[in-house]
């Protein structure tokens, strides 16, 4: 690891209980839900981390506990520094804390991540899709979710395909 993350992930494992993963270079942190918000104001005050890049999740389905992770990437300009962390979220309809108040670029990134992942963010300020239609159902990144797609016509197929397939109307 790199020295200058040295004092960032000691101080973030002592006073949160961070657990360390490193690859290929790139720091990992993983925490519980309840120090989100704690951690990014330490990162943001004390470390320099200034800038919020991304807000994404993952879905581990059909994995129960936990079954989503909301991946932050947070950036310190002055040190060059990138970090990443992770927060494990329990069920099918997983509950997390805003941290708006702490980086207001948040507010864009958790829509996102409530609209395509349905992670409700509590103390959000505008908590409504920003991607899909106001009236879609479903989140469409979750791993359960339907897939609708049309079979691929080919020459082999193309008569049975064609029979099923809508045409323009006369």
């Amino acid at each position: 690891m790199d020295e200058k993350y040295q004092p960032v992930v000691a101080a973030l494992q002592e006073r949160f209980g961070a657990e360390l993963h490193e690859f290929r270079g790139e720091i990992t942190l993983f925490l519980a839900a309840e120090h989100i918000i704690e951690t990014a104001k330490t990162l943001r005050d004390e470390f320099g981390f200034n800038q919020l890049t991304d807000i994404t999740a993952v879905d581990y389905w059909p994995q129960e506990e936990p079954r989503f992770h909301v991946v932050y990437l947070l950036r310190s300009l002055s040190e060059t520094l990138v970090l990443r962390l992770r927060v494990p979220l329990n069920g099918n309809a997983p509950q997390h804390f805003t941290i708006e108040g702490i980086y207001p670029n948040a507010n864009w990134l958790e829509r996102e991540v409530f609209d395509m992942f349905g992670v409700n963010f509590s103390g959000h300020s505008d908590m409504r899709r920003i991607i899909m239609p106001y009236d879609w159902q479903g989140h469409p990144l979750r791993k359960d979710y339907p897939l609708g797609y049309e079979e691929v016509q080919y020459s082999f197929n193309w008569e049975e395909i064609s029979l099923r397939k809508p045409g323009p109307k006369d």
